[in-house]
């Protein structure tokens, strides 16, 4: 990977209220984050997160199968678009698509996931969102937590960037667990990406 610039500019694409986009663009603009939002593909035209990009005067388009007439034009579409808007990094911020060979060709080793474990555990194809909350819960375990990884072509399996851990509590439900989560990741994402800007973290080495 080229070295970034000292301002990057961030692509994002998420699905639904892309919470973590929001947090990482309240950083950019209130200055701790030293990048610049860019552009928003989401694979729902109707996502709350499209509806909040468009307020906050942030590029949005619309890409899905549908749209484009199949997986592999929308790969292409998604492709074409992060390099228009001239994307040095693509965040995903709960989009629930895998992306093809084409976007992880381009953007090798500059796509970055969130996801609401300690992974490898609980990770891979359907567990997103209380399905993994839910999973945590049912296992047993003492802590969970947040993982921002690499993407590449399977669920969940890239190359871990960055962990925070969050304890289980004994009284807790997934959507209790999920809010702490949650919490944890916004704090998280923002942190992993000044880190990544700061040279703090060589994503071509892990």
């Amino acid at each position: 990977m080229a070295s970034l610039p000292s301002r990057p500019s961030l692509a994002f694409l998420a699905s639904h209220n892309g919470t973590s986009m929001r947090a990482i663009v309240a950083a950019c603009r209130d200055g701790s984050l030293r990048a610049s939002p860019a552009v928003l593909i989401s694979n729902n035209g109707d996502s709350a997160v499209m509806a909040w990009a468009k307020e906050n005067k942030i590029p949005t388009v619309h890409i899905s199968a549908k749209t484009a007439g199949s997986d592999a034009a929308a790969d292409a579409a998604i492709a074409a678009t992060l390099a228009q808007y001239g994307a040095d990094l693509v965040i995903l911020a709960g989009y629930m698509r895998k992306l093809g060979p084409e976007t992880l060709g381009s953007f090798a080793r500059r796509i970055l996931n969130v996801h609401p474990a300690l992974l490898p555990k609980f990770g891979g194809q359907g567990m997103y969102g209380q399905h993994v909350h839910e999973a945590v819960l049912q296992a047993g375990d003492a802590e969970t937590g947040v993982t921002i990884h690499l993407v590449d072509g399977e669920y969940d399996k890239g190359a871990v960037v960055a962990q925070a851990r969050v304890p289980v509590q004994a009284d807790d439900t997934a959507a209790t667990l999920a809010a702490r989560v949650q919490a944890k990741e916004q704090d998280l994402y923002p942190e992993t990406l000044k880190r990544i800007i700061a040279r703090e973290i060589d994503l071509d080495r892990l």
